[in-house]
């Protein structure tokens, strides 16, 4: 445990780790959702899942001897955020294709190494949808949902300043509604999923099948649709149609007050959030149109919801 050299000027923080198929985020936060410094070191996937988890231990305990030498106290807890599948009760990172793990006891070993401290675990999407619930564009907001529109699209549902997982761990697979009955084949076994539809991926794919350019990306879809390619124009709303008959869906069982909608896709601003809150609404019958706002937090947002989930974890441990 890093105790030495405590400084008089004492800032209560903890430590929280975003773990990516590529790059490892890494932040101390304060008490009040404060990023006090942040870092970054590469995954390192490459070399195995035992590496990677070796890297993600000594990230961790460089994080805690530099927290007790910057903002003169220990770390009280840590807040990790994976990717894959996630028991967030019983701590354990269940699998994750893109790292290679199976049944890895994350908050044991971590606890273990950092001398005892609380540890919270927790997917990067719920995270992600976590700190922008509290901190960011769903700030205030009772209900939301937390859209993430990237390689695949996926969802958080925040019900009173928390995230709901489900009973198994997988509520909020928006990407994996079917939208487009015999449409293209999805890697979940169906066909016609909405993240075969309408996410960064899928423009991409589109676009480059209609533009000869194989390496073709969606950012490049709605530079040309800016440009007025009638081409670009017909895929992009292709797939604002597809993700505006999702969420509908969603709406019906969900009621959110906002839809906060993140990742790639959405950083193509009015581009996409103009006719998709146009195509919603057309959609609508009796449900309330609730405010469909950009995220706000960018690429901090996993390790926010990593550092909120640690303090968290800390209140359960103090109060029990």
């Amino acid at each position: 445990m890093c105790w030495a050299g405590v400084r008089l000027f004492r800032m209560r923080h903890v430590i929280a780790l975003d773990v990516g198929g590529t790059v490892t985020k890494a932040a101390l936060i304060g008490a009040d959702g404060t990023l006090l410094y942040e870092a970054r070191r590469p995954t390192g996937r490459e070399r195995g899942p035992e590496a990677v988890i070796a890297s993600i231990l000594d990230f961790a305990a460089s994080l805690c001897e530099l927290g007790v030498r910057e903002q003169g106290s220990p770390a009280e807890a840590v807040g990790v955020a994976v990717p894959g599948l996630v028991d967030d009760a019983k701590g354990i990172a269940v699998y994750s294709a893109n790292l290679g793990w199976r049944e890895v006891p994350m908050r044991e070993l971590l606890a273990e190494r950092l001398g005892g401290l609380p540890v919270a675990l927790g997917h990067d999407l719920r995270c992600g949808g976590l700190a922008e619930g509290r901190l960011g564009a769903g700030r205030g907001r009772d209900r939301f949902l937390f859209l993430a529109l990237g390689t695949g699209i996926a969802a958080a549902i925040g019900i009173e300043g928390r995230i709901e997982a489900g009973a198994h761990g997988c509520a909020g697979e928006i990407g994996h509604i079917v939208v487009r009955q015999g449409g293209r084949p999805c890697p979940c076994g169906q066909a016609g999923c909405l993240e075969t539809e309408a996410s960064a991926a899928a423009v991409g794919r589109a676009w480059a099948e209609a533009s000869g350019e194989p390496e073709a990306t969606a950012a490049q879809c709605a530079a040309a649709v800016e440009a007025g390619d009638l081409k670009a124009g017909a895929i992009w709303q292709s797939a604002i149609d597809a993700l505006a008959d999702g969420l509908v869906t969603a709406l019906a069982l969900l009621d959110p007050r906002v839809v906060i909608v993140g990742g790639g896709l959405a950083e193509a601003g009015d581009a996409l959030f103009v006719p998709l809150r146009s195509a919603v609404e057309q959609r609508l019958t009796f449900h309330r149109l609730p405010a469909i706002v950009p995220a706000a937090l960018g690429e901090a947002a996993g390790c926010l919801g990593a550092g909120l989930l640690a303090w968290d974890r800390l209140f359960v441990e103090v109060t029990a």
